[in-house]
């Protein structure tokens, strides 16, 4: 990899403005996640977040503006092109989006059958792998959604995100609904991850403990606009929101920690 492919911005976001239902969620707001980078996205309820993510890999049309994603303008491409691009990435949602009539190994093949012409028996080894990376074991493989914990289907996930050995992994909100040792677990798993695949990781969380434990940077998203900087950086901010989140009871408690 040449000097200039590291120095250019993974994802690079510039004038996006994004409307939905004639409210302006982001109002002009420019964006840069580096290589080899963890970005947290943080905001109140109704700013965006998800939202932003979304517009990114493509899912969510912004009403103005551009995103680069990997050098490539992702609003320009289509067909095969798009479906290029896609596949250097993986996505975890919320919930996990797991198919629920699916066994864990079988969703983990989803992204296989759809992008590759692989044999049914390298499918297999492959989700088996993906399992033991994300610290599931062996018989996970053969149960259903249903029958993991939350914390399973998290890193079930997290495994389909993972199928296709993407550069880029997005989260939206990986510690939602969790118990502390669970998602203090999965922050650790991302961090070791992020570090022995060479992720770029764009994470959408309320949790500041993720923060803390992951994050190389931290974009809030606040009246329309976005500040980014470390959390260092961030707890001497002005705005009031971003204060009261860093400085207020829970900030309090997770830096005395």
């Amino acid at each position: 990899m040449s000097g200039t492919e590291q120095e250019q911005p993974v994802i690079r976001v510039r004038g996006l403005v994004t409307r939905l239902g004639g409210h302006v969620l982001h109002d002009h707001i420019d964006l840069d996640v580096s290589r080899g980078e963890i970005l947290g996205v943080v905001g109140g309820s109704g700013t965006g977040k998800s939202v932003l993510l979304r517009s990114i890999v493509g899912l969510q049309t912004p009403a103005e503006g551009s995103i680069e994603v990997l050098g490539q303008n992702v609003a320009r491409l289509g067909g095969d092109e798009l479906v290029r691009l896609q596949v250097r990435w993986g996505v975890l949602f919320q919930d996990g989006a797991l198919f629920s009539d699916q066994t864990v190994a079988q969703n983990i093949q989803v992204p296989l059958h759809e992008h590759t012409d692989l044999s049914h028996h390298l499918m297999c080894e492959i989700a088996s792998v993906k399992l033991s990376m994300v610290g599931l074991p062996a018989d996970a493989a053969q149960k259903y959604p249903a029958e993991l914990s939350g914390g399973m289907r998290k890193r079930a996930g997290l495994a389909r995100a993972l199928a296709l050995d993407p550069e880029l992994l997005f989260l939206d909100e990986p510690t939602a609904g969790l118990d502390p040792i669970a998602a203090g677990q999965f922050d650790e798993l991302v961090r070791s991850l992020q570090e022995s695949l060479r992720l770029t990781v764009f994470m959408v969380t309320h949790d500041l403990d993720t923060l803390h434990a992951t994050a190389d940077r931290v974009a809030a998203l606040v009246d329309r606009k976005i500040k980014v900087g470390t959390i260092a950086n961030l707890v001497h901010d002005p705005d009031p929101w971003i204060h009261e989140y860093f400085n207020g009871a829970r900030g309090r408690a997770v830096l005395a920690k």
